[in-house]
């Protein structure tokens, strides 16, 4: 028994070990791709362990997107059952999305990937599960504030293009920062400045 359950441990342990390195090849290359050496090197296991927990790199690629957009979901879920007001809880989520981003800036370049690339009844599921769950929550925290005099009447679907627009294009700017700006990455303070600077922006637009 000990045995078996080192073995399921061992292998947990493993599979998250190829999703973490994933996860910041990803993130330290500024893509949303990889290659099996690359993954192999960072992670310290054997590529083939790939083929074996997730089919293929498309596999382990959704496997990644599967971890990650789950938590997004079930965080802006619990958001909307939250006893608050609809400025606090929007002014909440749009400072989780910054931060979101700035933790997995492929994020949302990854989930359009998977579904633009995946089949029509497969991109339908993915869509379901990470796209409609946002855009149903978004319909109720504005209509939420409309009813209680709180916000302007906004579409909520132009919202969600704006917020994850706002979030996405500014962790996707390295070549800008280094350019224009000569800096080589996003930093923790620009991170802090940046979650400030749109949250007043997006509410100043959505507010009475």
């Amino acid at each position: 028994m000990a045995t078996h359950v080192n073995e399921v441990t061992d292998n947990a342990s493993a599979r998250e070990q190829l999703l973490d390195a994933a996860c910041q090849i990803m993130r330290d290359g500024d893509a949303v791709d990889l290659s099996l050496s690359e993954l192999s090197l960072r992670s310290g296991l054997n590529s083939a362990l790939v083929k074996y927990y997730f089919g293929n790199k498309n596999g382990l690629m959704l496997a990644l997107l599967e971890r990650d957009m789950t938590n997004v979901v079930k965080g802006v879920q619990a958001l909307v059952a939250k006893d608050m007001e609809p400025e606090d809880k929007l002014r909440l989520h749009i400072g989780a999305v910054i931060d979101t981003y700035y933790a997995f800036p492929y994020l949302n370049r990854l989930l359009m990937r998977m579904i633009r690339d995946s089949a029509p009844s497969e991109a339908k599921r993915i869509a379901d599960l990470y796209l409609k769950p946002l855009s149903d929550a978004y319909a109720e925290l504005i209509d939420a504030g409309v009813k209680a005099g709180k916000f302007r009447d906004v579409d909520p679907q132009m919202f969600y293009f704006s917020v994850t627009g706002a979030a996405d294009r500014f962790f996707n700017a390295r070549q800008v920062l280094k350019h224009c700006y000569d800096q080589q990455d996003v930093s923790e303070e620009m991170r802090d400045k940046y979650r400030e600077h749109t949250i007043e922006l997006i509410m100043r637009g959505l507010l009475v």
